[in-house]
């Protein structure tokens, strides 16, 4: 290991072997991720899964998708008073 290596504490995590709390380090070092225990020496490799594909969201649309999602809508004109039979003048 280089004197540089950075460790770091992951809080609430469980050691695998010795079921401790709180005892895991994680670092990386030649290109791997580490996670070890410190109560009981425990160590491996992590391994992440691989990025899955980005959700749909409002914010990564093109904005040609935004314009084709664009619906126009049409209020009564307001004078049109008498084609609302709730709003009859007295």
């Amino acid at each position: 290991m280089t004197s540089d290596l950075k460790k770091r504490f992951i809080a609430g995590a469980v050691c695998p072997r010795c079921a401790e709390m709180d005892k895991i380090v994680v670092y990386h070092q030649e290109g791997k991720d580490y996670r070890e225990c410190v109560s009981c020496g425990y160590s491996d490799v992590m391994h992440f899964p691989g990025a899955g594909r980005e959700l749909e969201t409002r914010v990564n649309k093109t904005e040609e998708e935004k314009k084709a999602e664009v619906q126009v809508i049409k209020f009564p004109a307001s004078g049109n008073v008498a084609a609302d039979p709730k709003t009859k003048k007295e």
